[in-house]
C-alpha cells in the first residue's frame, strides 16, 4: 500500500524543470529548500495525495483507471487517468507531463518528464 507520509529527502533538476514547466523564478527560489511532505491516503483502488510545500497545499483525490480532475505543479486543473504499474508505481499524464511515482520499501520515488527535462524527488516514510 502507498498509505502514508513521507518527507522529500533529496530532488534533481528541480530548478531546471520547473523553468521549463513555466513556474515562476519567484515561486522556483522560494519552494527549491523546503522539505515538502507527501500524505497518502489509500482505499483500495481510491487515493488521496495531499502534498504541502511551506504554505502551499497541492491536493488530489483519484481513482485508478477513471478520469480525475488534478492539479499540476503550476496550479493547472486537467483531467487525466492515473494507471497503477505492479504493485508499486503510479503512473499519470499532466498535459505533457509523464509521473511515475514507485514506492521502493519506505521510499517514495517520483519523476517528472517533459521533453528531454526530468525531475526526481526521493521521499522517505516518516
Amino acid at each position: 500500500s502507498f498509505a502514508g507520509k513521507y518527507e522529500l529527502q533529496s530532488q534533481e533538476n528541480f530548478e531546471a524543470f520547473m523553468k521549463a514547466i513555466g513556474l515562476p523564478d519567484e515561486l522556483i527560489q522560494k519552494g527549491k529548500d523546503i522539505k515538502s511532505v507527501s500524505e497518502i491516503q489509500q482505499n483500495g483502488k481510491s487515493f488521496k495525495v495531499t502534498v504541502t510545500t511551506g504554505s502551499k497545499v497541492l491536493e488530489n483525490e483519484f481513482t485508478l483507471g477513471e478520469e480525475a480532475e488534478l492539479e499540476t505543479l503550476t496550479g493547472e486543473k486537467v483531467k487525466s487517468i492515473v494507471k497503477q504499474e505492479g504493485d508499486n508505481k503510479l503512473v499519470v499524464n499532466l498535459k505533457g507531463i509523464t509521473s511515475v511515482t514507485e514506492l521502493s520499501g519506505d521510499t517514495l520515488i517520483n519523476t517528472l518528464q517533459k521533453g528531454d527535462d526530468t525531475y526526481k524527488r526521493i521521499s522517505k516514510r516518516i
